[in-house]
């Protein structure tokens, strides 16, 4: 099959993208309101970009009315990756829900909202990983319904769950985290193998 993108309707290309980039990191976002109001909601469009700065990214749609999501990043320059484990994926999935306006899905979910060190937006209690970052660049792709915007920033502080790291190494056996596939399906992380990179 060969397919010419501009052929195709949005949808179709969409599930072509998410059904083949597979398995997708989870961004489980957290970030506040200029009113204070708490928002959380996962990504899968979402990766580490470098080390220094350490930096990741995530990729909220376009929508009309926009995210919570996006319009918080925009108007207050912060946000928290919270990474999901498979203990609160369902809770996660929750959160993904087109809910009103002002929903705080902290509350939706029964997450427990803790402060952060340096930013305003909570952290995620139950993630053995939070990462606060500030937003050091928002860039549109496309301004149609299936278009995006890639959201990067800067990690100024992490917050590691010790019982799951050594030597600034994670252990996967137990972070446990969960992947992103097509559809509805996801993924855990727990068939692993190892292949050692050839010294050239």
């Amino acid at each position: 099959m060969i397919v010419d993108p501009s052929s195709q309707p949005p949808l179709h290309i969409y599930k072509l993208l998410v059904g083949s980039v597979v398995p997708r990191p989870i961004a489980f976002v957290s970030t506040i309101s200029p009113e204070g109001i708490n928002n959380l909601a996962p990504f899968s469009f979402f990766n580490a970009v470098c080390a220094d700065p350490p930096t990741v990214l995530f990729c909220p749609n376009q929508r009309n009315p926009i995210k919570d999501t996006l319009a918080n990043v925009r108007a207050m320059g912060e946000f928290v990756i919270n990474i999901v484990s498979e203990e609160i994926a369902e809770k996660m999935n929750v959160c993904a829900g087109d809910y009103p306006a002002g929903i705080d899905e902290f509350q939706v979910s029964g997450l427990t909202p803790v402060p952060s060190g340096l930013v305003k937006p909570p952290r995620v209690l139950e993630a053995h990983v939070n990462m606060e970052c500030k937003v050091t660049q928002i860039i549109p792709i496309g301004d149609n319904p299936w278009g995006g915007n890639v959201v990067l920033g800067e990690v100024l502080r992490f917050h590691i769950d010790d019982a799951i790291a050594h030597d600034f190494r994670i252990d996967p056996d137990k972070l446990r985290a969960v992947g992103r596939m097509g559809g509805n399906e996801y993924t855990r992380t727990r068939d692993r193998f190892e292949m050692i990179r050839p010294v050239v």
